[in-house]
């Protein structure tokens, strides 16, 4: 009984509120805000009638990475960065990242799946994204 009126209070409502408006930020600005940069680092742009990314991956081949859209408006980049094999000598720092990565983009619209283009060209990804049909502008005919 205690649970369900504290649920409805107008304190738990103001905390959910906050709770979302925290969440909007995270996803807007991402560990941005406390000065970490998740990898990789992306540009995103809209232009028209697509969204743009573009993600710096040096050193990763083409065959290390993978790009999908679900939901109409979700981007993943998942790839792979291998270990540098070091044939002689020693190896006294290693401050680039290794490993498997997922980087998830929400986009501000629904895209087009069907005509994404990607190029991977000197180490960076370049994705175009088409708006949806249903995220395009529509121009309504105004009766009298």
């Amino acid at each position: 009984m205690f649970f369900s009126r504290l649920a409805t209070s107008p304190v738990w409502r103001s905390l959910n509120e906050m709770q979302h408006e925290v969440n909007h930020i995270f996803d807007r600005w991402g560990n941005q805000a406390f000065g970490q940069v998740e990898y990789p680092a992306v540009n995103v742009w809209e232009e028209n009638e697509a969204l743009h990314v573009e993600a710096e991956l040096p050193g990763l081949a083409l065959e290390d990475l993978e790009i999908f859209v679900t939901g109409h408006n979700q981007f993943t980049l998942k790839g792979e960065r291998k270990a540098p094999a070091v044939a002689k000598g020693v190896q006294h720092r290693q401050e680039r990242g290794i490993g498997k990565f997922t980087r998830t983009l929400t986009l501000p619209f629904a895209v087009d799946e069907n005509k994404v283009e990607a190029r991977f060209e000197n180490g960076v990804l370049k994705v175009r994204l088409p708006k949806h049909e249903s995220a395009m502008p529509r121009k309504i005919e105004i009766k009298s």
